[in-house]
Order: structure tokens, then C-alpha cells, then sequence
């Protein structure tokens, strides 16, 4: 279990708690690169880290991320014409350039334009998502390279869906391995819908042995599953503070990918998730790919224009007691409408006073370890766990290794062992 005031420390991400003052440390998504696809175009509502903002591309082209609240009169910028190489408020004129600057004021005869400013955050457009850094200019980090997002936009897919709750019980199940295999696991192997085949390994295998490696971005965890008496299933993630999950799939088609989420609060009841997949194989992902129908985030789940889950609170997740029965453990259509249905239902909130932990939730019990760590350290003025750029080239892996010898030169790929700076 964890203490309320501690809960309340590592949940609560305002502008004033230490939470949020930490996780402004990092680059944080902000919205995806195509709904600012036009110069000039429409700006866009952005509820981020409990800030109300609006983002907007330029006539050069260059993105603006600012209060959504202009102040003159405290008037909605979303309203505002982008043009010109700002944005204008349509109520009296003002305009602002995309670093908060006032450059316009119609309605002024002598304009004072040099005593206003914009609260604007600087931003960065990587892998198809715009980047948005938030913290004490003084300490911004090195821009936020994953592999991922270094990857050709024929072999990468982003896409986001709204989850209703607060963003450490959505990322804590994200790092969660050992219920994968049991709420997702379908009851047939051609039951025709998302989720683990009963004949997978991943199914078969016993209970987990859990192995933590810390580094210094946080760490590398990996689910050890005995298979029969001389293999076992081996799946490692990695998590890099604050927010970021990394791990071995497969894509729509059977193409081996690496994939991952990232849990980004909207505010302290609501998060954003975002979720990414490459191809490792010189093949591009496919349109099927891009659907994701299996994971349960493309459109066929997930309304386009509002990122809200389809299946929800209010019809139930669309659960089918029937299908329950006979095609999947939990009834519910898309892997990820399932993690969503059970964390949004756990409470906007989740209080973990009242929880009991096991050996199977180390990775979890590391995990907040790690932000209490991070908010200590970024309060004393230090760096954080996961600023540095030692997280660019991860790898996550997942197959089946003999029992006998060392896992980690088995499976051949992830974390190098100079970068283990303690097993836990």
C-alpha cells in the first residue's frame, strides 16, 4: 500500500506541486503533428498539465503553443485568425507571435505591445508529435530522440486516445506484465479479434519472476516465465521517466515492432495516451498496421476528431458477455479498451492506501520509488533520472531462451550491461 500524502505527491501534477514542477523537467507530447498540418490554419485546443493552451502553425511554419487566454480581457484564443505570422484576438486584435510576444494591438492609439507577453512554451516537432517544454528555461533538456521517432514516417504510426483517469494508474498498468496474459489472452486461438492466442507462449508459461535493472533513465524490467522444464518466455520493457513505456510487439499484420505508450496528463482525473509503434524489418508499416484494430486505438475504436474511446463509461465498455464465455477473458473488444476499462473504473484517482502488493508488482513498487526520487532530486536543483539522452537507442525484446545460461546475452538485444547501475 502506499500512504494518502505520498499518493497525493505523486499524482497531483498542477503548475504548483512538486509532481508537476518535476515532470516539467522533460519534454512533454503535446498533440500530434497532423492536426497542425496547415500554416496558417486553425489553432487547436490543448488541455496539458492542468493548463488550458492553444497551439497553432505560422505562416513560416513555425508552431506556437500559448495561454488559450489572451491578456487583454481574458478572451479564448482558440476564436483567434492565424495569419500573418501570428495569432490575433478576434474580441479587440491583439496578436501574438508564436514565443508569446505581443506584436499587434488594433485598438490601441499608442499600442504598448512591449509591456504585454503570452505565456508561450518553446516546442519541438519529432516522430509526428509536437513537443512541448514546459520547465525553467535554464534546465531544458536535450530534445526527446527516441528511436521511435527517428524512424522513416513509412515505418512509423502515432496515434492518442483520452483515458479518464489520472495518469500514474494508466502508466502503472501500462508497466504491469504479469496481467497481460490473462486479461488479454483470447479463449481460441481463431477467435478473430485483439488479443494473446491461448497456444503463446507468452499464455503458457507460469507466473513471472520479475528482474528490475536500474539506470539511469529508469529502467529495464523483464517478466521471466518458466516454459516446461528446459525454456523459458523472456519480454522486457523499459520505462523512462516520467511517462514512457518501451516494448516488444507485433504489429496488426505479424510484423516485429517495437511499440510503447506514453501517459500524459491532461490534468490530475484525465490523461492522454499516446501510442506508438516502428517497423524493425525494412518493410513499412501497412494500412492494416495503422488501423490497429487488435490494440484497440484507431479509428474503429476511437473517435478521430475528439480522441475519445468509443467503448466507454457510459455503455460499458461494450463488454459481450457472451464473447466473455467463449472468445476472450474479459469480453471487451481491443487490448486497449480493456486496460482502459479497468483503470478509469478503479476511480479517477485510484487510492492506494487500500492496495496489496505482491511480489509481482516490483516493477510498480520501483516505478514510484523512482518519481519520489525524481521529485527530491529536481527539487534540490539536481537532474533527474531520464533528461539525459541515454534512452536514444533502446530496444525491447521478447522470445523464448533456454533455461540454463544468462537471459540477457541470450536475448541479444536491449540493455547494455554497462548500463545497469543496480539489479533490484
Amino acid at each position: 500500500m502506499l500512504p494518502r500524502e505520498e499518493n497525493e505527491l505523486l499524482t497531483r501534477i498542477g503548475a504548483h506541486t512538486a509532481m508537476g514542477q518535476t515532470m516539467r523537467r522533460y519534454w512533454i507530447p503535446a498533440l500530434l503533428a497532423r492536426e497542425l498540418e496547415e500554416r496558417d490554419g486553425p489553432p487547436v485546443r490543448v488541455r496539458l498539465m492542468g493548463e488550458d493552451l492553444v497551439a497553432f502553425r505560422d505562416s513560416a511554419g513555425r508552431i506556437g503553443l500559448v495561454d488559450e487566454y489572451c491578456p487583454h480581457r481574458r478572451a479564448s484564443l482558440w476564436f483567434g485568425r492565424n495569419e500573418d505570422g501570428g495569432l490575433s484576438c478576434v474580441y479587440h486584435g491583439w496578436k501574438f507571435a508564436v514565443d508569446g510576444r505581443c506584436i499587434e494591438q488594433i485598438n490601441e492609439p499608442v499600442p504598448f505591445c512591449h509591456k504585454v507577453h503570452l505565456t508561450a512554451y518553446p516546442t519541438v516537432e519529432l516522430g509526428g508529435v509536437i513537443w512541448a517544454y514546459m520547465g525553467p528555461p535554464e534546465h531544458t533538456p536535450p530534445l526527446p530522440k527516441f528511436a521511435w521517432t527517428q524512424a522513416p514516417a513509412s515505418h512509423r504510426h502515432v496515434s492518442k486516445v483520452i483515458q479518464e483517469c489520472n495518469w500514474l494508474q494508466a502508466l502503472e498498468g501500462g508497466l504491469d506484465t504479469s496481467h497481460a496474459p490473462i486479461m488479454h489472452r483470447l479463449l481460441r486461438d481463431d477467435a478473430g479479434r485483439g488479443g494473446i492466442k491461448p497456444s503463446s507462449a507468452y499464455v503458457r508459461a507460469k507466473a513471472p519472476a520479475l528482474v528490475v535493472d536500474l539506470t539511469d533513465y529508469g529502467y529495464q524490467y523483464a517478466g521471466i516465465r518458466a516454459l516446461g522444464d528446459d525454456e523459458q518466455h523472456i519480454r522486457t520493457y523499459h520505462y523512462i521517466l516520467p511517462f514512457h513505456q518501451i516494448r516488444a510487439s507485433r504489429s496488426e499484420t505479424g510484423g516485429r515492432v517495437d511499440a510503447g505508450h506514453i501517459w500524459v496528463p491532461i490534468d490530475d482525473e484525465n490523461t492522454m495516451v499516446y501510442n506508438w509503434q516502428y517497423s524493425l524489418a525494412d518493410a513499412p508499416l501497412s494500412d492494416e498496421d495503422r488501423l490497429e484494430r487488435g490494440i484497440g486505438n484507431g479509428p474503429l475504436h476511437v473517435d478521430p476528431t475528439t480522441f475519445r474511446s468509443k467503448a466507454n463509461r457510459s455503455n460499458n465498455y461494450l463488454i459481450d458477455r457472451a464473447v466473455q464465455k467463449t472468445l476472450s477473458f474479459t469480453g471487451i473488444d481491443g487490448v486497449n479498451v480493456q486496460d482502459r476499462a479497468i483503470q478509469e473504473t478503479m476511480g479517477a484517482i485510484v487510492d492506494r492506501s487500500r492496495e496489496h502488493l505482491g511480489p509481482a508488482d516490483k516493477a510498480i513498487i520501483q516505478l514510484r520509488r523512482l518519481l519520489r526520487e525524481a521529485v527530491t532530486v529536481a527539487g534540490n536543483g539536481g537532474v533527474p533520472r531520464g533528461v539525459k539522452p541515454s534512452y536514444y537507442e533502446l530496444r525491447a525484446a521478447e522470445m523464448v531462451v533456454p533455461r540454463a545460461g544468462d537471459w540477457r546475452s541470450l536475448i541479444g538485444e536491449g540493455l547494455k550491461p554497462e548500463a545497469i547501475l543496480e539489479t533490484v
